[in-house]
């Protein structure tokens, strides 16, 4: 067994023996976290590795419950204490699956817009992605869920000397409201 696989694994007994199903009256049922006209918000915080340099990321997000499962959202990541400095922005759209009750699975789309500082003294040309996504929230109490999955992402302004697409894993920790 993989690395990978043992710590999904892993994540994946921790977060159902603290799950929580909470039903809340309104929503047939249905936690708010995911109901129409709730409202969600995540920070990041995390570590990345660009221009052979090594980041600290922080970031912010929130997204609105459109429908019953289906939430619009946006990003904004910010990647100091490397050079360049990286901003990135992404709007987002989500649709969680509200039937499972332990585990609820999530598949999304983004587009994401990068934005970075001179380097060394070049100006380096902003860079737009487009990806998909697919995972899991596990509820750790009522209106807290804590996620985990991977992410598929495609740059648009890449070279073919390049590689122009990496899949990565995503853990996340959202407050409902």
């Amino acid at each position: 067994m993989t690395i990978m696989n043992k710590l999904t694994a892993l994540f994946v007994l921790l977060s159902a023996s603290h799950a929580v199903t909470a039903g809340t009256l309104g929503t047939g049922g249905l936690s708010t976290a995911f109901s129409k006209n709730s409202t969600s918000v995540s920070a990041m915080v995390g570590a990345g590795t660009a221009f052979k340099d090594d980041y600290i990321i922080l970031g912010l997000g929130a997204s609105y419950y459109v429908a019953n499962g289906l939430a619009l959202g946006i990003d904004a990541e910010y990647w100091a204490s490397g050079d360049p400095s990286i901003t990135k922005i992404t709007p987002k759209l989500t649709y969680v699956f509200t039937q499972p009750k332990v585990m609820r699975p999530y598949v999304g789309a983004f587009y994401r817009r990068t934005y970075y500082d001179d380097y060394k003294g070049i100006s380096l040309d902003d860079h737009s992605s487009y990806g998909y996504r697919a995972g899991a929230y596990f509820s750790a109490s009522n209106n807290v869920y804590i996620g985990g999955g991977f992410v598929f992402e495609k740059y648009l302004d890449c070279n073919s000397q390049s590689d122009c697409s990496s899949t990565y894993p995503e853990m996340s920790f959202s407050v409902s409201f």
